[in-house]
């Protein structure tokens, strides 16, 4: 059965969207084309018709997942750095990793992945120091970038190894831990 433009449109946004979540909870090899597919509510013969392949598709993925951060970020830093920071840093953040930080989810793999993802990675990183940097107090431009450079690696670095010992006081000491020592935005 054809489907339409529109359709088809529509499709591959929930295959993304699906992607997005699925490669922030499980990793790319975490999960197959099959699941993935279904978890989109397709099959997995209309794959290839979006994609040239799981690593296109991983590309892709992340890209919508690092864009997400960063309107979010943007929206968040907006009305309160410190609000954005303690919320970053929060338990709710820490547990849910399919809708959480791109960059801490997805780091790993894209360390591991091929340079498609790596390009989508490193322009995701630019765009959030980017956002970041609009916040910090130096006052000149290329302070502000290093402020931004290391408000970024801790959070992510926090949040990444508070995930990475389970839900123990040693979480919430490293996430405290950071949040007090930022560049901006601490309390």
């Amino acid at each position: 059965m054809k489907v339409s433009r529109a359709q088809a449109e529509e499709n591959r946004e929930r295959i993304l969207d699906s992607a997005a979540q699925l490669f922030r909870e499980r990793g790319f090899d975490g999960i197959g084309l099959n699941d993935l597919m279904q978890s989109a509510g397709l099959t997995r013969g209309g794959f290839y018709g979006h994609f040239e392949s799981k690593d296109d598709l991983a590309a892709q993925a992340t890209r919508r997942a690092l864009q997400g951060n960063r309107e979010q970020w943007k929206k968040q830093t907006d009305r309160s750095l410190q609000a954005w920071v303690k919320a970053y840093l929060s338990d709710t953040h820490c547990n849910h990793l399919g809708a959480g930080c791109g960059l801490v989810a997805l780091a790993g793999d894209a360390a591991r992945g091929g340079p498609a993802v790596k390009q989508v990675f490193a322009e995701g990183v630019a765009n959030l120091v980017a956002t970041l940097q609009e916040q910090m107090p130096a006052d000149a431009a290329p302070e502000r970038r290093e402020q931004a450079m290391a408000m970024l690696s801790t959070l992510v670095g926090a949040l990444l190894l508070s995930r990475a010992v389970g839900d123990t006081g040693l979480s919430r000491e490293l996430r405290d831990a950071a949040h007090k020592h930022l560049p901006a935005g601490g309390r």
